[in-house]
């Protein structure tokens, strides 16, 4: 297993065509990550390899570039004719619209045989086969898809996996959590053994492991970080209050109004409570848009582009709809409802946190879900099994949180309600509001994690019922338990360490 490496480099440097290049140059990308960078000299020569690393961390160049760099240079001896000759595999249709886009950006300046331009396509649920087939006549370079659009059209005869020279599984660990692995494994057989195979994953479970040793030839297993890393963001700030229900989404209205917030997620267990909190969201004046199971796919990628874009600055999302959202720029994500499990934890609060900055990931537990966060806390040694009880009104919210002491839970006109059926479901304020850097001092809870859109399935969790909030809510009550901040767990800070939540 190779080591992380800290000497930054240039894609130039590392031997990269230089089409490629300028094209990443002109998107802002001159140095490579540490997974790129560990990635590319072994990818560039042709060898097959498995990338392990954090959401955040540049794994779609890291499998890219290479892939680019690897079939635009057999073109001189085997003239790219439109036939696919690179499969990028994702779990979910936004996911595959990030891989598209990046792909499709580094290749602007690339050139493809008889005048045609270089093409890459995405194929994907959801959307309609006729266009998509449409694509792939005209001529497809490099494929990047969901694997039941893959399969369908590749057993309609719509898409040809011969020719392939390069196969990457993006994600590996989500495609195995939503079922995928028989389509994989069907989808492998129709591709040819002596293509070169590079596997990403954030976490390697068993199954995984398995898949790799049976389509795989001798790959090198690269780690992007320390084998000892924490299993959560060292960058990102974590904290947990017990809430109750009917006082959550005013908490969420004040936590909004934190000094130095920008882009934030919020994440809900079920579809039904995530439009709920939106719609909220939207009547108090925020911007905000939803992303869940119930939406079309057109509706979640109009909220998703004005999510990226600033449109709306707050996104509210269940655990399946948010997967393949992978944006760097994530100041804060707030789970409203717990998540099933640690993994799911570790998923969430990756989200913000990355590519060097600094986030802040806040946890509001009902009393129906202590157990479940006790065993999520044991499972990550977060150190806060008991969360303080916390309010809307709680002096130390707005502290440790950098809140003014005069936010309310409004910050404008309501804004029109999203239409249920919604092509948009975004509303927003007038204005955006200005927010002064954070200057307060706090001690800091470190900790880092996977990653993640929506899956091909219609289904998105668990049917809406149970999950949305009994219970009442007032006043500062109980004294407040234990802090919910806590120090990483190392030589320098283990004295420190005190409870809270990264």
């Amino acid at each position: 297993m190779t080591a992380l490496s800290h000497h930054q480099i240039t894609f130039a440097e590392l031997g990269v065509r230089d089409e490629i290049v300028r094209a990443l140059a002109e998107d802002g990308k001159e140095f490579a990550f540490a997974i790129q960078e560990l990635t590319l000299p072994m990818a560039l020569a042709g060898d097959d390899l498995i990338g392990q690393a954090r959401t955040g961390m540049g794994k779609t160049l890291a499998f890219g570039v290479p892939l680019l760099n690897r079939i635009t240079a057999e073109a001189e001896t085997r003239p790219l004719n439109g036939t696919p000759r690179a499969l990028v595999v994702v779990p979910t249709r936004e996911l595959c619209l990030q891989v598209f886009d990046d792909l499709k950006g580094a290749s602007k300046y690339l050139e493809a045989a008889d005048g045609r331009k270089f093409s890459v396509v995405s194929i994907y649920g959801g959307r309609p086969y006729e266009p998509q087939i449409e694509s792939l006549q005209k001529g497809a370079d490099v494929i990047v898809g969901t694997p039941g659009r893959l399969l369908d059209l590749a057993q309609q005869g719509h898409l040809q996996l011969g020719g392939l020279s390069v196969l990457v599984l993006d994600e590996a660990d989500e495609m195995l959590d939503l079922g995928f692995l028989p389509d994989i494994e069907r989808i492998l057989k129709l591709t040819p053994d002596n293509r070169q195979s590079m596997l990403f994953s954030a976490t390697m479970p068993d199954p995984i492991i398995t898949l790799a040793r049976t389509f795989m030839n001798q790959p090198t297993h690269i780690r992007a970080e320390s084998p000892q890393s924490s299993a959560t963001h060292d960058t990102t700030e974590q904290f947990v209050y017990r809430a109750h229900a009917l006082d959550k989404v005013e908490m969420v209205a004040r936590i909004l109004q934190a000094e130095g917030r920008g882009a934030t997620m919020i994440f809900t267990r079920t579809k039904r409570t995530a439009q709920k909190v939106a719609d909220e969201l939207a009547e108090r004046g925020f911007k905000v848009g939803a992303v869940h199971g119930d939406l079309g796919q057109i509706a979640r990628e109009k909220a998703l582009k004005a999510f990226r874009t600033g449109e709306v600055d707050v996104l509210v999302a269940t655990d399946v709809a948010a997967r393949g959202i992978d944006i760097d720029d994530i100041t804060h994500v707030i789970n409203y409802q717990i998540p099933e499990d640690e993994q799911a934890y570790v998923h969430r609060i990756g989200r913000t946190g990355r590519a060097g900055k600094t986030g802040i990931a806040i946890t509001l537990v009902d009393w129906d879900e202590l157990e479940r966060w006790s065993m999520i806390d044991k499972a990550l040694n977060l150190d806060c099994p008991d969360p303080a009880e916390t309010y809307s009104s709680s002096p130390h919210l707005y502290e440790e949180l950098g809140i003014p002491t005069d936010a309310t839970g409004n910050v404008g006109a309501a804004r029109k309600r999203p239409d249920p059926k919604g092509s948009s479901r975004i509303s927003s304020t007038d204005s955006e509001r200005e927010r002064p850097s954070r200057t307060r001092s706090r001690r800091r809870t470190r900790g880092g994690s996977a990653a993640t859109g929506h899956v091909e399935s219609p289904a998105d969790g668990p049917a809406d019922g149970a999950a949305d909030e009994p219970a009442a809510a007032a006043g500062d009550g109980a004294a407040r338990k234990r802090r919910r901040r806590r120090r990483p767990r190392n030589a320098a800070a283990e004295s420190a360490a005190t409870p809270t939540a990264g």
